[in-house]
């Protein structure tokens, strides 16, 4: 017999198809009053848990209202050394974060029939409401819906969005990207290039927003909420609620290793790198990977990420390592490709599989294998 947390062949491809036809994802199986998780959730132990991490170390966290000179060094050091950082005091009201995160989770609260209408793995006018991007590739599901809404290039056809969560997810597209604008710049100047250098790429122009809903999970320490990955894009700016659970992966200098927690703090907006913006670096930036945890608390936790990218819309536009930024003592990490082939790449393995940077990695005499 297989166990708990192995894919049985059609058994599972079966039990993952029943799932996704009742259209009302994991939210669905709590609210059947399910005391188990299906098998298909379970994910195998891991051989090795890393310790808990030092008490010094924290994600930064940077105030925007102090003077440009002072934030400018200290998001370039952060998305060196951590890949993430948490931004206090920025311009957006307050308002408009907690009521996106009020209206997202508004909208996976609907009565199944009403929710169910908008479940599609189809981006149906750009708006998708789904469990599990990589249901039917990934070796276990994670314990989370989502609800995607593409924001750019092309405005999403408003009818498509649920009216209960339209308005107020539009405030915070609008005013994530402009605070998406002032990192980007500030990251450019950091690498030495114009302030406008990632805009001129289109860096800021396809969004896309995932409004992920993680309910009460019956047996959080056998699955996860999100599995360990890094995000492909450029940047990513991210709410969320008091609830927690999502950590990244922090990596001393003598191999240590440690899952650090990304602690909500109210009113702040988490900004990752992505896999992106590190070949685009030709790697001074880091891509790490992170996870949410399985959520073991009597509510739900709520979150939406924006993700930013260019949007190549012609075959002919390459992207890779800034060419103002190589030298002979800074050769290209990476080579070229469209992004049609990066997010092609990406979308041909599991989320979990951190395979997407090799693939467009250069071999050299130092990465051969000996």
């Amino acid at each position: 017999m297989a166990s708990a947390g192995t894919d049985n062949g059609n058994g599972h491809v079966a039990a993952r198809r029943a799932f996704d036809e009742t259209k009302t994802g994991v939210k669905g199986l709590v609210d059947g009053g399910a005391t188990t998780i299906p098998s298909f959730f379970y994910h195998p132990k891991p051989r090795f848990i890393p310790p808990p991490p030092p008490p010094h170390l924290s994600v930064p966290i940077i105030d925007f209202s102090l003077p440009r000179t002072s934030i400018l060094p200290a998001v370039v050091s952060a998305a060196c050394n951590w890949g993430f950082f948490q931004v206090i005091n920025h311009s957006i009201p307050l308002q408009i974060l907690s009521r996106a995160l009020s209206s997202a989770r508004s909208f996976h609260e609907l009565p199944a029939a009403e929710r169910s209408l908008y479940y599609s793995r189809e981006y149906g006018g750009g708006v998708s409401y789904i469990s599990n991007v990589d249901l039917y590739s990934s070796s276990a599901a994670s314990w989370r819906d989502t609800l995607q809404i593409r924001t750019g290039p092309t405005p999403p056809d408003q009818e498509k969005i649920p009216a209960v969560c339209r308005q107020d997810l539009n405030a915070w597209d609008t005013a994530a990207r402009g605070l998406a604008r002032q990192v980007m710049g500030m990251l450019a100047e950091g690498m030495g290039v114009e302030e406008d250098r990632l805009e001129k790429i289109t860096c800021l122009n396809s969004r896309v927003l995932a409004c992920h809903y993680y309910p009460p999970c019956p047996e959080p320490e056998a699955t996860a909420g999100l599995v360990d990955h890094s995000d492909p894009g450029v940047l990513a700016l991210l709410l969320q609620d008091d609830i927690g659970g999502l950590q990244i992966k922090k990596e001393g200098e003598d191999g240590e290793c440690w899952w650090v927690d990304v602690k909500p703090v109210e009113g702040t907006v988490v900004v990752n790198v992505g896999d992106l913006l590190q070949v685009i670096s030709n790697d001074k930036y880091k891509s790490v990977h992170h996870r949410v945890l399985a959520n073991s608390h009597k509510e739900a936790r709520a979150s939406i990420a924006m993700f930013l990218n260019p949007d190549g819309r012609s075959e002919s536009d390459l992207y890779g390592p800034l060419p103002e930024l190589l030298s002979n003592e800074n050769p290209a990490h990476y080579r070229n490709f469209t992004m049609s082939e990066f997010m092609r790449t990406f979308f041909s393995k599991q989320l979990a599989s951190k395979c997407l940077l090799d693939h467009f990695k250069i071999e050299t005499d130092d990465t051969k294998e000996v």
